[in-house]
């Protein structure tokens, strides 16, 4: 059976993986770093200015006011805003079960859909190489391929070269791939992690704001 056609066949099916590898995977890494920027503040002024008239509005218990200041077109994206809507909402909730509920929205609601998209990432890494041994293995065939045939019908010098190309480029390419994903995830990841250090501070001062002195830690109030 001639294989030669198959093989060439499965030659594009790899080129059009890995392209279509690449161009997801760069989507995923542009599409975190972007989304990851909405959910923080541009700056440490922007938080303090946020968290400032939270502030106040709690202390004044305008709560009506402070939901509609976390709603506004310039905080309505931020984790910490969306974040504080939670809490006005919940505030007659103990604070041991508020932050709970807060860290279990933020992990459900934001986290959950950096972590989906980083998982493409991690996979694409992983996937790229592979592509290319497979390439590899094709292209070795080919060759190979070749040069059992030689006998028969001569050596085509051009023929073998374009095999051994052909393996040694989609070695390359998946590795071209693959390698800039790690540093993109690994930059995203990082981005992350400041998020979750940011959204952790500024919710920390803003319960402080909602805490009832009154109330103990199971929930009660004391005598």
């Amino acid at each position: 059976m001639d294989t030669g056609p198959i093989l060439e066949f499965l030659g594009y099916c790899i080129y059009v993986a890995m392209a279509a590898a690449a161009i997801y995977g760069a989507f995923c890494v542009v599409l975190l770093i972007r989304r990851i920027a909405q959910k923080r503040f541009n700056s440490e002024a922007a938080a303090d200015e946020f968290l400032d008239q939270v502030r106040e509005g709690i202390e004044k218990r305008d709560f009506d006011g402070t939901s509609e200041l976390c709603d506004s077109p310039a905080y309505w994206s931020k984790a910490v805003s969306q974040l504080t809507m939670v809490a006005i909402v919940n505030r007659e909730t103990p604070i041991r079960k508020l932050r709970q509920l807060l860290a279990e929205r933020f992990e459900r609601d934001i986290l959950a859909d950096f972590e989906y998209r980083v998982s493409w990432v991690n996979t694409i890494v992983k996937a790229a190489p592979m592509l290319g041994l497979l390439g590899t293995v094709v292209g070795m065939i080919n060759a190979f391929a070749n040069i059992a045939a030689a006998e028969a019908v001569g050596t085509d010098p051009k023929m073998l070269a374009d095999d051994i190309s052909f393996a040694l480029n989609t070695t390359a390419i998946g590795l071209t791939i693959a390698i800039p994903l790690v540093l993109g995830g690994a930059l995203v990841n990082v981005r992350i992690g400041k998020l979750q250090d940011q959204v952790q501070e500024h919710l920390g001062l803003i319960l402080e704001g909602l805490e009832d002195p009154t109330q103990d830690e199971q929930g009660g109030t004391a005598a």
